[in-house]
């Protein structure tokens, strides 16, 4: 199948330090500078709490409610996704992963973005610290049981907090059951 606009040459209008806005086609869209990637963490404890993260995200205009994730290759150059998630999960939530395995690579908004994330789960969690980023991030952890998900979601969609589309993943059984 021969798609409308593939073979378009690709334009880039506009590029910043970490965004690109391209044009192919009829199509426009935006993509990441420089190859840069990002890892989203699944981090769930021996005691089936899954870990997440609250902070204010500036396109939104409010706080989001979102798992732990991180960019791979924005300041780690030759980082692989276990690493960076390793990282990211231990600045974000102040936990550590024994291990972590690679799910794979997902497209969140694909009409829209070229941006894909890789997602990957942390086993065998140990807190190490209190977690809330760098660099002035703020972010809020929370520390969720999983057979409470549903009820913790709905109370902070109810506070006014938007819900990152990952979410579903936890949502998908109350969803479709």
């Amino acid at each position: 199948m021969n798609a409308p606009d593939a073979d378009a040459p690709v334009e880039t209008p506009w590029a910043g330090k970490w965004i690109q806005v391209r044009k192919q086609g009829r199509w426009e869209y935006v993509a990441r500078a420089r190859g840069i990637r990002a890892a989203v963490i699944v981090a769930v404890d021996d005691e089936d709490h899954v870990l997440l993260v609250e902070q204010y995200r500036v396109p939104l205009g409010r706080n989001c409610l979102e798992l732990p994730a991180g960019l791979i290759g924005d300041t780690h150059d030759g980082d692989t996704v276990e690493e960076a998630a390793a990282r990211e999960l231990e600045e974000e939530t102040g936990h550590a992963a024994e291990r972590i395995d690679v799910i794979g690579e997902f497209y969140s908004s694909p009409g829209l973005v070229s941006e894909s994330f890789t997602l990957v789960r942390a086993q065998g969690l140990t807190r190490i610290g209190e977690g809330g980023g760098v660099d002035g991030e703020n972010i809020t952890v929370h520390r969720v049981p999983l057979a409470g998900i549903v009820d913790f979601v709905a109370a902070k969609r109810a506070e006014g907090l938007a819900i990152d589309v990952k979410i579903l993943l936890l949502l998908a059984e109350s969803i479709l059951g």
